[in-house]
């Protein structure tokens, strides 16, 4: 296994961002407007008022609780922030408050604790059913909420580290006991902002805003060796509202992955994604894909908008993932301004993804995919253009690629089932089944964003963004 991914690599990346050598350096205006996600709350206290020491050997686990405990007071008076200086600061997981702010400062490291007894067992997620590697429940992730409002994590380019290799390990060697932790979780949330700040070696899916709405993932960084299993980016679930912009992201799996519930448990709580931008996205995955719907997406997904995106080295671009007893839809899908380099297969939609939570599911739950719109792409060194395979009786419909221009190495370059839709310049010739022509006579067939969503210097993308 690859070495978990340490400061002084972070700080190199950081350098060349900043000095406008990086790749992902992509220039353009805001898409999610919000107040600063630095400003001064009325109350502030440091950590290390409440005897937190910064050695990286300490665990601070109580200093952080009371902390937060002692902010609680606060949070109908304006709000309240805690700062996190210069330093390691070692932890088991803690939880946040309403109306809060945890702010970093560029030198300060939170370092997620190896000992698994420092953090604490949950439920399992009601749309799942169970915790999603393990029957029963989970750990709960390093930095958690739940039903708060007015939620700021960030900092001056700080770092969490969820030192996630001990997890990994135990995952491999099959002694896991309870699903591992995310980094960072908040569910049934509203106006979370998580802003300015390095991501280190999570122990499972990084950043996983679930049953939450208006939220906002800007300027981070997120990273985890290519071999680490199960290192998600960004996990929006059942969730909607969600902005994400100006990204890099570099894991083992999916850069960003949506999901809504896990078969007869995500269908029952049925509780969609929607209303999900992605913008100025980049990043490689060793096992994942850099934007995937699914598998869970039983809730439904739909009006997802993701423009300018950059993907190298990677396994897949775009995916879909989904199977007979998921039921739910993906729908009104629209992914443009995608540039691809040495990524083995470029779009990807699998009707049979299979791995169900338990017996009881309903394998003629059927999923609905419908109106998949993807557009302006470009790649080099790309192993297969596509691989698209819908569900036998159950086709995927209105699925409309255009301008899409590929350096494709394997041949045929396309390999399509059960699915139905339209093409129009797309190079290298695709399959039948995405018969040529879209416009004018099929462009009512396919989704197209809408005009108050197009890209605008200046303008947003919700009505919520715009009152940030």
């Amino acid at each position: 296994m690859k070495r978990s991914i340490t400061l002084v690599e972070v700080l190199l990346v950081l350098v060349l961002f900043l000095f406008g050598e990086a790749p992902w350096a992509v220039g353009g205006s805001s898409h999610c407007k919000q107040k600063s996600p630095v400003e001064v709350r009325p109350h502030s206290v440091t950590i290390t008022e409440f005897g937190a020491v910064g050695d990286g050997v300490t665990l601070n686990t109580k200093a952080f609780h009371n902390a937060i405990f002692y902010l609680q007071s606060f949070a109908d008076k304006g709000g309240a922030q805690l700062f996190v200086p210069a330093g390691r600061w070692l932890t088991g997981g803690f939880i946040l408050i309403s109306h809060l702010t945890l702010l970093l400062d560029k030198e300060a490291v939170i370092l997620g604790s190896t000992d698994s007894d420092d953090w604490p067992i949950e439920d399992p997620l009601p749309s799942y059913g169970r915790g999603r590697e393990l029957p029963g429940g989970r750990h709960r992730s390093l930095i958690y909420g739940e039903n708060l409002t007015d939620v700021i994590i960030t900092g001056h380019n700080g770092t969490i580290d969820g030192q996630g290799s001990v997890w990994w390990n135990r995952f491999k060697n099959g002694t896991l006991n309870y699903t591992r932790p995310h980094l960072v979780e908040l569910m049934n949330s509203t106006e979370v902002v998580i802003s300015n700040l390095t991501f280190l070696n999570s122990p499972f899916w990084t950043i996983h805003p679930v049953y939450c709405s208006q939220v906002i993932v800007q300027n981070v960084t997120i990273l985890a060796p290519l071999d680490s299993p199960n290192t998600d980016g960004i996990d929006p679930d059942s969730s909607d509202d969600v902005c994400i912009e100006d990204c890099y992201i570099s894991t083992g799996d999916d850069l960003i992955s949506i999901k809504s519930g896990w078969d007869e448990y995500g269908i029952s709580y049925a509780r969609p994604s929607s209303n999900i931008v992605i913008h100025r996205l980049t990043g490689e995955t060793g096992l994942g894909s850099g934007i995937s719907i699914g598998s869970e997406m039983s809730g439904g997904v739909s009006e997802v908008h993701a423009e300018s995106l950059r993907f190298f080295n990677s396994n897949n671009g775009i995916r879909i993932k989904t199977a007979p007893g998921r039921g739910g839809y993906v729908r009104n899908i629209y992914i443009s301004d995608l540039t691809m380099t040495d990524v083995k297969i470029a779009i990807r939609f699998t009707g049979q993804y299979g791995e169900h939570p338990d017996e009881f599911y309903d394998p003629k739950a059927l999923p609905v995919i419908d109106k998949i719109s993807i557009k302006d792409v470009t790649g080099e060194n790309i192993r297969l253009a596509g691989l698209l395979e819908g569900i036998e009786g159950d086709n995927f419909l209105n699925i409309c690629l255009s301008n899409i221009t590929l350096s494709v190495t394997k041949d045929p370059p396309w390999n399509c089932s059960y699915i139905q839709g339209y093409s129009n310049l797309v190079s290298p010739k695709i399959c039948e089944l995405l018969s040529e022509g879209i416009y004018p006579e099929h462009s009512s067939d396919c989704y197209h964003l809408p005009n108050h969503l197009r890209s605008s210097a200046g303008h947003n993308r919700a009505a919520w963004f715009m009152k940030r």
